[in-house]
């Protein structure tokens, strides 16, 4: 389950000062939803996909004691 600060606030603070859990979990929310999505919705999404790319994308390059190589939200 999602624990963190929810979409009403974070439509308010610029994609760049998004957690890397809050980029993966509304990026894979509404990627669920694209072909319900408005011109506004379809804007949020690539604005967090675009986001997401210019870090790097969501894969850690390596594994460690305590994450994988995958950005889990949950």
């Amino acid at each position: 389950m999602y624990v963190g600060r929810d979409f009403t606030e974070l439509s308010m603070t610029p994609k760049t000062d998004w957690t890397e859990k809050e980029l993966a979990y509304f990026h894979h929310s509404l990627q669920q939803m694209v072909p319900y999505l408005n011109a506004e919705g379809v804007t949020i999404h690539k604005e967090i996909v675009d986001e997401i790319i210019r870090r790097g994308g969501l894969q850690h390059s390596e594994a460690t004691a305590t994450n994988g190589t995958r950005v889990h939200y949950e």
